[in-house]
């Protein structure tokens, strides 16, 4: 199971980003543990300055956007 953190202040691109990882993540038949961060100095921590940020298994993936499928 992979850990999969949204890190953001829970605006719109954070909420769409975290449907569109619960989507692939179905679409490609995988379980995974979602979550959200929405203290900036824990976004901070990951090294994040534009959000929507994505962090797979502890590594920053994405940030500053929705990201594409």
């Amino acid at each position: 199971m992979k850990h999969v953190k949204v890190l953001g202040t829970g605006c719109r691109n954070c909420e769409t980003t975290a449907k569109l990882i619960a989507e692939a993540a179905c679409a490609r038949g995988e379980t995974i543990e979602q979550g959200k961060i929405t203290d900036m100095a824990a976004i901070l921590g990951y090294g994040v300055m534009s959000m929507p940020g994505v962090v797979i298994v502890g590594k920053v993936v994405h940030a500053g956007g929705v990201p594409d499928r």
